[in-house]
């Protein structure tokens, strides 16, 4: 029994580390929801209409991944130039138990995040329903007031109707992130990364 669950867990993470634009239904990943921002204002999936959203699900007490996501959309809207305009980044808790308006403002305060990073909180259902939506894996991990919260790292890509359009990996440079988001604004949704595309080049010119 615990090998055939082991396999089964082990099949289910090469899965989400597989994912990429070509292989997530697009219509699979998004859907309504009712949320509260860092100044505490009801937020609906209206919040995603009018811009291209890099939506990130994660947590203000995150110690590694989330503010090192945070900062490389930073930098990366930095390099977008004159269409940043048209590029806000959405921050969404797994964490509402510790996550109240007041300390996502602090937290996403910082400098080195995006300018106009929004940030959304709500009840335990209410983040339930937005992680459904977009098909987030998170879980409680410890107890007492130091817990962490294993979730799914991935930054989604929405278009200015609120669609799904691409997945940005894990760990993308800020230059492969500009370069993924500009390219989909043009009409290239699926354009590779640009480290990626060079060393599958490199890979292809020794063989």
């Amino acid at each position: 029994m615990f090998l055939k669950r082991s396999l089964i867990l082990g099949s289910l993470a090469l899965a989400l580390v597989a994912c990429s634009p070509q292989r997530v239904p697009k219509a699979a990943i998004g859907g309504p929801f009712q949320m509260v921002d860092q100044s505490g204002r009801p937020q609906t999936d209206a919040v995603l209409k009018g811009k291209w959203s890099a939506v990130f699900f994660g947590y203000t007490y995150c110690p590694d991944i989330c503010p090192t996501t945070l900062q490389a959309l930073g930098e990366a809207k930095k390099q977008m130039g004159a269409r940043a305009k048209d590029f806000q980044v959405v921050f969404v808790s797994v964490d509402p138990g510790r996550d109240t308006p007041a300390q996502l403002k602090t937290y996403l305060d910082n400098q080195a995040f995006p300018t106009g990073v929004i940030g959304l909180t709500g009840t335990d259902d209410q983040v339930a329903v937005i992680a459904k939506a977009y098909k987030v894996f998170y879980r409680k991990a410890g107890t007492g007031p130091d817990y962490t919260v294993d979730h799914v790292a991935y930054t989604y890509l929405m278009d200015p109707k609120g669609q799904f359009v691409r997945i940005i990996g894990t760990g993308d440079t800020p230059d492969d992130i500009a370069y993924q988001i500009t390219q989909a604004m043009a009409g290239n949704p699926d354009a590779r990364p640009k480290s990626q595309s060079a060393d599958q080049e490199l890979t292809a010119a020794t063989q």
